[in-house]
């Protein structure tokens, strides 16, 4: 089965380790995207996109996560089948995204794309990424309110130009932070406290580990995972050029092995 199967290159990540995968979404065009693995649902979300670019984007991002997820449990892209957990809030279905399956317990993973950028992160534990472009003055402000008190403290002490940097930093972990859990933005983000990134670095709420991820420079990106990382902590895939196009075109892709810790 492994010899039909060129782009399985993947262990599942052991408890206390992450894998994260960036992807630039402009070295990728449009007409090489292996669509035909997407199911019925993604196939509507990205018709339903009113701009060509936002819908390369999600095909790509979401093709990409396919892939990287059928490399991990020896599956092809187009077998993967997605469902919700539990949602925490409200009981709905409507959780954190699974993959539907015997066997599929020990593999969490987490998608987020905007801009030119999206980012898969995978653990044996519950996981949450978040990619952002770093907004303007009056976007800041508007998202500041929707805070902790504490970290609008902390974003109002800082000079007017450091405060968007800051605030998409702080606002990245929040959403992985969030989405780790399950609930996303149905949970008030004025609940959590995750600091507003000081020298010191994020403040996780308990039991979670935060990371910043770097990123591409007007960007920002955190994880977050359930539980503590060990000495390997995250280790971090850019995808860029020829190896973006390679994991999304309609041809089988040949995936990396290595990374940058981080």
């Amino acid at each position: 089965m492994e010899g039909t199967l060129p782009w399985v290159a993947r262990e599942l990540p052991p408890p206390g380790s992450l894998d994260l995968w960036l992807l630039r979404v402009s070295d990728v065009a449009a007409g090489i995207l292996d669509e035909a693995v997407l199911d019925a649902t993604e196939r509507r979300r990205a018709a339903a996109l009113m701009h060509a670019a936002d819908r390369t984007r999600f095909t790509a991002a979401h093709v990409a996560l396919r892939r990287l997820l059928g490399a991990y449990l020896r599956l092809r892209p187009e077998e993967i089948h997605f469902g919700r957990d539990t949602c925490p809030c409200c009981g709905g279905p409507h959780g954190r995204p699974t993959v539907l399956g015997a066997g599929r317990d020990d593999l969490f993973f987490s998608l987020s794309h905007r801009g030119d950028l999206a980012l898969v992160g995978t653990a044996a534990a519950p996981i949450g990424v978040d990619v952002d472009l770093v907004s303007d003055q009056t976007a800041t402000t508007e998202l500041a309110s929707m805070l902790h008190v504490a970290e609008q403290e902390e974003l109002a002490a800082l000079p007017s130009a450091l405060r968007p940097r800051a605030l998409a930093r702080l606002w990245t972990r929040k959403e992985a932070y969030l989405k780790g859990l399950g609930t996303g933005l149905g949970r008030d983000p004025s609940l959590d406290y995750v600091g507003s990134g000081g020298p010191e670095g994020p403040y996780p709420p308990s039991g979670w580990t935060l990371l910043d991820v770097p990123v591409d420079r007007g960007y920002a990106a955190a994880v977050a995972v359930r539980g503590e990382l060990t000495a390997t902590g995250a280790t971090i895939t850019r995808l860029v050029g020829p190896q973006a196009a390679e994991l999304v075109r309609a041809a089988p892709p040949v995936l990396l092995t290595g990374g940058t810790s981080i």
